[in-house]
């Protein structure tokens, strides 16, 4: 909790922890209708539930009519999927499941690495209408919590309440007026710090290759063109203006040069390598312990 006069609200929700701060409690009524907006997500995207839209495209291609979300996910997803050359896809289901990331979690590897379908001629992707030609595993855990972090942020907002923090498990979004200093998690120890930063308006989001461990060096970081898990950079950071750029923003690090990315998009980041160095931008504004 950033401060420690503000109320909390803790639930689980897609598969995580989080927690929802501000100076007043929030009603019964709000905290039902919170917790409505994240039902309604993860039944639509999750890959982890039978009875979600996702689950059904995984069954059967078809016409798909998605909610108003959609359009801004799609766009995201798209252009970093061109800049990414098809590293960064929202086609990576499948390949996350033939390494054992299933929605059972067997993590038992069925084989060797799997590349992700291209996106032409599997997928048609037009703003909230997604249209496949064969069934598709979607998985946009990329950039979905993120977005659902924004949902909730509009929620608030929507309800008059604009001092507010949102904890996803460690992506971030400060609406208030006061900086909080966030420590950067180490990405062989979640007990240590590498650094810290302060997060004003805005939000922070964190990728890491240790957050989903299992068999023989797997993780949950995969290269769509080859359905291998990415070796070369280990934990990412980005801060952008909402959760859900910030989000995909942090994933697309892996495969794509920061720089390259801020001539895209307008953030802030900073990239920790498998060889112990590190990369950011001269407006990632944090200190680095050494």
């Amino acid at each position: 909790m950033p401060h420690t006069e503000w109320q909390n609200f803790d639930f689980d929700g897609i598969g995580t922890r989080w927690e929802i701060s501000a100076p007043g409690p929030l009603d019964h009524a709000l905290r039902m209708e919170l917790l409505r907006v994240v039902e309604r997500y993860d039944a639509t995207w999750s890959r982890f539930r039978e009875d979600s839209v996702v689950a059904a495209m995984s069954r059967q291609a078809g016409r798909y009519e998605l909610p108003a979300e959609a359009s801004a996910l799609g766009a995201v997803y798209r252009s970093l999927y061109d800049l990414s050359h098809g590293a960064m896809t929202p086609l990576i289901g499948g390949s996350l499941e033939h390494l054992g990331y299933d929605a059972a979690y067997s993590l038992r590897p069925r084989g060797a690495p799997r590349p992700a379908p291209q996106w032409e001629g599997a997928l048609d992707w037009d703003g909230t209408v997604v249209t496949t030609s064969v069934p598709l595993v979607l998985d946009i855990g990329a950039a979905g919590k993120g977005q659902l972090v924004d949902l909730l942020s509009a929620e608030l907002q929507s309800r008059g309440i604009n001092d507010f923090f949102i904890d996803a498990s460690g992506d971030l979004l400060n609406s208030g007026r006061v900086p909080v200093s966030v420590a950067l998690e180490h990405p062989y120890d979640p007990d240590a710090a590498i650094g810290t930063v302060s997060l004003g308006a805005g939000a922070l989001c964190a990728s890491a290759s240790n957050r989903r461990l299992w068999g023989d060096g797997l993780h949950h970081v995969l290269d769509g063109t080859t359905g291998a898990p990415v070796q070369t950079v280990v934990a990412t950071w980005a801060m952008a203006e909402t959760a859900m750029v910030a989000d995909a923003l942090a994933t697309a690090l892996f495969f794509v040069p920061g720089d390259d990315l801020e001539r895209n998009f307008e953030f802030s980041w900073l990239k920790v390598f498998s060889d112990g160095g590190a990369d950011y931008s001269a407006g990632f504004e944090g200190t680095l312990f050494t």
